[in-house]
């Protein structure tokens, strides 16, 4: 039996990811995600539009939309500015735990 040969990317989406960016990069990514959900999680549950959000922060509705969606990384400032009328903030917290990986031992033909 023939073994299958591995893609030069990878065996998978999460290989292919840790072959291009770094661990770093890739924990401050998931962060910046868990982020941007929060805050448009918090801004539906008040059923505040983004268009509202705009004339309640004073950050303009696309910069808004670009944030929830992740296609940009706000400034602090700006952050801050569209969650105080949210009645949010951000807080320093420790983060999680590394899991430890557990090593996949090869499957013997």
């Amino acid at each position: 039996m023939t073994k299958k040969p591995i893609s030069p990317v990878g065996r998978n989406w999460d290989d292919a990811i840790r072959g291009v960016f770094t661990h770093e990069e890739i924990a401050a990514s998931k962060l910046r995600v868990a982020m941007m959900i929060q805050f448009a999680k918090a801004r539906n549950e008040q059923g505040i539009t983004q268009k509202k959000l705009e004339a309640m922060s004073g950050v303009k509705q696309p910069i808004i939309a670009r944030m929830e969606s992740g296609s940009t990384s706000p400034r602090l400032d700006t952050v801050l500015k569209v969650l105080a009328p949210l009645g949010k903030t951000l807080g320093i917290v420790d983060l999680p735990q590394k899991r430890t990986r557990r090593v996949r031992k090869p499957i013997a033909t």
